[in-house]
């Protein structure tokens, strides 16, 4: 094992401090090339995630406001309603920042929405209460709406 190796193993910050020193100096050779992998995509990894988790549960918020707001009383509607368009509003904005600061995610977008809609379907239904089947088994909703700020749908 290398030393950069077992500095991986026992501190994490060392060893990515001395991988950017050795990539700024052109010392590719001294790289601790597996680690350096398995972290690259690790990184990749979890920026996906990330994105596929807000998809969930700003669609999850989708499938709430157009199927179970009609449901609701009167004295409800308002205090519900603003509590989703705020949870809508802070998801389309933390999936406009990370697709900025990863802009090679946006390439997968129709993939992830896809995954994604499973687990907002499910949520959906045990959030609200509403049978499964209440929620279209495919998402309703293109990638273009789910992400513009002005797109809320009707009530079902």
């Amino acid at each position: 094992m290398t030393d950069l190796s077992s500095l991986y193993q026992t501190d994490y910050r060392a060893w990515a401090d001395r991988h950017a020193e050795l990539l700024r100096a052109g010392r590719f050779d001294e790289l601790d090339i597996e680690h350096l992998l398995e972290e690259l995509a690790d990184m990749g990894r979890s920026e996906r995630e990330e994105l596929e988790s807000r998809l969930t549960v700003l669609l999850a918020h989708l499938l709430k406001w157009q199927y179970q707001f009609r449901t609701l009383s009167e004295r409800w509607r308002e205090f519900k309603g603003d509590s989703w368009r705020a949870t809508i509003i802070e998801q389309r904005e933390r999936i406009a920042r990370r697709l900025r600061k990863s802009p090679g995610l946006t390439s997968r977008l129709d993939e992830i929405l896809r995954e994604a809609y499973e687990d907002a379907r499910a949520l959906a239904s045990k959030e609200s209460r509403l049978a499964l089947d209440t929620f279209p088994d495919l998402c309703p909703y293109s990638l273009a709406e789910t992400l513009d700020e002005d797109f809320y749908p009707e009530s079902r």
